[in-house]
């Protein structure tokens, strides 16, 4: 273990396990899936509020996976509503374990500048500076190879040399954003025993081989989701410390038991609210209509078959606290989402998309809210082309977009060709676009259909 202990005995810097687990412990980062809708957003913002009102000892932070679509930021932007930050992944990284120097050694220095602090550190590289800039990491073998040169070619040491005589090769080296499997292989095939680590051109910190002796873990809370497939990449690496959603559970296996809170209400922001409850806590005005928005979008303005009479009471309760009427504020949410036909098709069959298996069969369900189905003779054609790329792109063996007109509670869906699609309890309107009527809710309408389609 690497130490340094000032004279009041508080351990300064220390191996980069440690490090880690000093500075990130604490950190428990919220996510929804990755194609964010608004039940996931703001359900993860909400938790983090109640979590960080009842556990002080650690800090929550509600994170997206995915990028919005422009009807989102148009609602959340119209709401005043501050989406929570985008986080990439969850795979651990270089900034994870980067050691930060305490000290700065100037390369002009003479070495026994260093002795002091080898004493008391035993360092396996140290960071060396010209005029304040970077220079280069020193490491032990640096002295020994000096030392040994010189007492074989001259066979005695005069003076003591300067730190700039000692540096040899410059390292490679490696960004703060780098993943740290990639970093640790890096290390591991390179001869010195350290490397620089850079955020863009700016010196940040180094990293050892002792860094990637044991790789760090980011722990997350799973809101809106519990399937390790429709997570934020790199879930595997992580720790899961809790679920709530609303949805079938397919959650991973987990080393330790944890929390989880599932159920079968219309939105994840409906348990949220319940759990403020338990907790014996009224969310402010803010946090209620964050998760106001998130149940009004979920379940259609309380219009689902999903809508439970839990999800109308909560609605209700943090309407009161916003002092809304829930029609209007519903109606006003909708009325900025966009039409499909200016949208871009990909995007837009992919911003709640979400992959089932059964039966052996792969498919993806995709759900599109509009307040108009008038024009989707302008965008058909185009979606069900689109939507037959996204399916072999994905491996998919059956595809499908819902199209929901939210205000008249009617769909149409689009799907691309597969041997069940005749079993579907829908009217054709034409080659494979069917007409469904009173159909708002994937998961309690069309997913139990089609399941039942492809057992006949």
């Amino acid at each position: 273990m690497i130490a340094t202990i000032f004279k009041n005995g508080v351990v300064v810097v220390i191996d980069s396990f440690f490090v880690w687990e000093r500075n990130n412990m604490g950190k428990i980062f919220i996510t929804g899936h990755k194609n964010p809708d608004l039940d996931s957003i703001c359900s993860a913002y909400a938790y983090s509020v109640l979590k960080n009102r009842i556990d002080e000892e650690n800090e929550y932070i509600p994170v997206r996976p995915g990028h919005l679509s422009n009807s989102t930021k148009a609602i959340l932007s119209a709401l005043s509503i501050k989406a929570p930050v985008y986080m990439r992944n969850v795979y651990p990284k270089v900034s994870d374990v980067m050691l930060i120097p305490e000290e700065k050694f100037e390369a002009d220095m003479p070495l026994t500048s260093l002795a002091k602090h080898y004493k008391t550190v035993n360092p396996s590289v140290i960071p060396i500076y010209d005029k304040g800039k970077f220079l280069g990491l020193l490491s032990v073998d640096d002295i020994s190879w000096w030392f040994m040169h010189k007492l074989g070619t001259e066979g005695a040491i005069a003076d003591v040399p300067k730190i700039r005589e000692l540096l040899r090769i410059k390292e490679d080296s490696v960004q703060l954003t780098d993943l740290f499997e990639e970093a640790k292989s890096l290390i591991t095939s390179f001869k010195k025993r350290g490397l620089a680590v850079f955020d863009g051109d700016e010196f940040a910190g180094y990293v050892t081989r002792r860094c990637f002796l044991k790789a760090p873990s980011y722990k997350v809370i799973l809101v809106d989701h519990n399937e390790a497939r429709q997570s934020i990449p790199g879930i595997e690496t992580a720790t899961i410390v809790e679920i709530v959603d609303h949805h079938r559970l397919d959650a991973s296996k987990t080393s330790l038991p944890i929390f989880i809170d599932t159920e079968p209400v219309g939105s994840t922001c409906t348990i949220v609210y319940q759990s403020f409850l338990r907790h014996r806590i009224i969310p402010d005005e803010y946090t209620a209509k964050v998760m106001l928005t998130g149940l009004i979008s979920d379940t259609l303005i309380l219009k689902s078959p999903t809508t439970t009479v839990v999800d109308v009471n909560t609605a209700g309760a943090l309407a009161t606290i916003c002092q809304v009427d829930i029609n209007e504020f519903g109606n006003e949410m909708f009325s900025h989402v966009e039409s499909l036909a200016s949208r871009e098709p990909k995007a837009a069959i992919l911003s709640d998309f979400k992959k089932y298996t059964e039966e052996g069969v792969n498919m993806g369900i995709g759900q599109c809210e509009v307040t108009t189905l008038n024009d989707i003779e302008d965008y058909r054609d185009t979606y069900l082309e689109i939507l037959e790329n996204i399916r072999e792109e994905e491996k998919l063996d059956w595809a499908v977009v819902m199209i929901t007109n939210v205000l008249k509670e009617h769909s149409i869906l689009l799907t691309t060709g597969f041997r069940s699609e005749k079993n579907l309890p829908y009217n054709m309107i034409r080659e494979k676009v069917y007409d469904m009527p009173d159909v708002m809710s994937r998961k309690k309408q069309l997913l139990p259909e089609m399941v039942y389609a492809l057992k006949n």
